[in-house]
């Protein structure tokens, strides 16, 4: 078991080295994603802080989603 936790760790560094750029500034994007629709929301629907914080990290992670299942099917019936 420590050697394929050894390699996982392994292969996330190599990942992180070559495309740390890209990883950081998609975390100062995500961190930017939820400040804003956390300001948006208590400031139009009047809500609280939990409720936007709640929903500024729920709402992406079900875009995500759909997202890819969207590019499933869709890779699916359009073929390159």
């Amino acid at each position: 078991m420590a050697e394929f936790t050894h390699g996982i760790f392994t292969a996330v560094k190599d990942v992180y080295k070559s495309n740390r750029g890209s990883i950081l500034r998609t975390i100062v994007y995500t961190i930017g994603h939820f400040a804003i629709a956390i300001i948006v929301l208590m400031s139009i629907a009047n809500v609280s802080f939990a409720v936007a914080l709640t929903d500024a990290i729920v709402e992406p992670l079900a875009n995500a989603i759909w997202y890819f299942l969207l590019d499933k099917f869709w890779a699916s019936k359009y073929k390159s």
